[in-house]
């Protein structure tokens, strides 16, 4: 796996991967992060920009909330079970 882009964004850091004909982008806040893969062949044939181009700020803002989310179910889990 190797890393083709990073992305820089204010609230996760956003990294591009190239691996078995597959692009795997990586958000990442904290102790959290998201995976989302992308296969080339679902693509046009312009690689990584078309990568950039589905990372606009309205996903990305999707992706931020998850945060919150997962952040979220991980304390009231680690409440209920309070180590």
């Amino acid at each position: 796996m190797r890393v083709i882009a990073e992305l820089p964004h204010p609230e996760c850091k956003i990294t591009i991967f190239s691996m078995n004909q597959k692009y795997i982008v990586k958000f990442e806040q904290g102790t959290f992060e998201q995976s989302y893969k992308i296969a080339e062949l679902d693509l046009s044939g312009g690689g990584v920009n078309e990568i950039f181009e589905l990372l606009d700020e309205a996903f990305i803002a999707t992706v931020v909330t998850r945060f919150k989310e997962m952040r979220s179910d991980f304390t009231a889990t680690y409440k209920r079970h309070q180590f």
